[in-house]
């Protein structure tokens, strides 16, 4: 995670989203008093999106809490993919 204040960020710009883009970091920019705003790349926007859409089906919510306790118990299946 990377931190900096407006004027930090105003003054190297462009270093600071490569870093985002390239390195997959998230940036907060610090305005004042606990304020501030959260860059990401869009990569890690879309993921993160997708992710919130799945988890808010509770079919899907609940098989993949299944899943994530059966591989916790070591019941695992192996299977060839085509």
């Amino acid at each position: 995670m990377l931190l900096a204040t407006i004027s930090d960020f105003r003054k190297d710009m462009a270093r600071f989203i490569s870093d985002v883009i390239d390195n997959h970091e998230t940036l907060i920019i610090h305005k004042e008093k606990g304020t501030g705003v959260v860059v990401m790349s869009l990569e890690e926007y879309n993921s993160l999106e997708a992710t919130l859409h799945e988890m808010n089906n509770p079919v899907n919510r609940k098989r993949l809490n299944d899943s994530i306790e059966s591989l916790k118990k070591g019941k695992l299946v192996k299977k060839e993919l085509l």
